[in-house]
């Protein structure tokens, strides 16, 4: 049984699981937040997550995120709750 919901929009930071809430202060791999995010995906084979302020999800489009580390973005996907996964259905800049 999936805990799958409707498709929504989410809106946040790509960063990495290294640095979930989007501050790269403490691990600074890079002299931008893209670049350490990055680094972080490579150096420590961590995935790519999107930041919202509060939660952090897993994305299920990692080539993707990697185009957007770094940035904020609208994702549109649905989220299985149970492991906090987007299953992406579209990634953009946000305005």
């Amino acid at each position: 049984m999936f805990a799958t919901q409707s498709r929504q929009t989410f809106s946040g930071t790509i960063t990495d699981e290294e640095c979930p809430s989007a501050d790269h202060s403490g691990m600074r791999m890079g002299s931008t937040d893209a670049a350490c995010t990055i680094a972080c995906v490579e150096d420590h084979t961590v995935p790519f997550v999107l930041f919202d302020g509060e939660a952090t999800y897993l994305l299920s489009d990692q080539d993707k995120s990697r185009e957007f580390a770094g940035k904020k973005v609208a994702v549109v996907g649905t989220l299985d709750s149970e492991t906090q996964t987007i299953q992406v259905t579209s990634m953009a800049a946000a305005n």
